[in-house]
């Protein structure tokens, strides 16, 4: 009997692992390679910045796309040091000559890459969410375990 239990305990234990794993992710995600990569790889620079038009706004959303694709800054719409440090790092990272400023290719391919990400950020949390509803009833890994226990010994002593 106790040998049943404690098999029945280290499935449900093994069977609810998967929630360990839920959450979000810090490391830098891969992401579609350049539509037009002659203009992609032209070097940057703060004219072709300018030329893009980027306002606070704007400056602000590739920030959160940068901090989204693993690249973390602060948020607050100013291109300063280190966020030049940041998008040069992003473009390295992605194959660009790294130079801190952004050109339209460029910024196209970022601003795509971290609504896709933002998506499916979105996506795991939804599923994330779903998972954790499912074992809120019983109390995680080991309320399940006192839960299966509880239905095979009381499903033997019943009459």
């Amino acid at each position: 009997m106790r040998a049943l239990i404690l098999a029945l305990s280290v499935l449900v234990i093994v069977g609810s692992a998967h929630v360990a794993n839920a959450g979000l992710s810090n490391t830098p995600r891969e992401t579609l390679a350049p539509a037009d990569t002659a203009t992609a790889t032209d070097e940057a620079t703060q004219e072709t910045e300018d030329q893009i038009g980027l306002t606070r706004a704007k400056r602000r959303e590739v920030q959160r796309g940068l901090t989204r694709l693993g690249f973390g800054t602060k948020i607050n719409g100013k291109f300063d040091e280190s966020t030049r440090a940041v998008i040069a790092r992003w473009q390295e990272e992605h194959g660009y000559p790294a130079t801190g400023f952004l050109n339209a290719a460029q910024h196209k391919v970022l601003t795509d890459a971290a609504t896709e990400a933002a998506k499916s950020d979105h996506q795991a949390r939804r599923r994330a969410a779903g998972r954790a509803g499912h074992s809120r009833g019983v109390g995680g890994p080991i309320g399940a375990i006192g839960g299966a226990v509880h239905s095979v010994v009381g499903g033997l002593f019943r009459r």
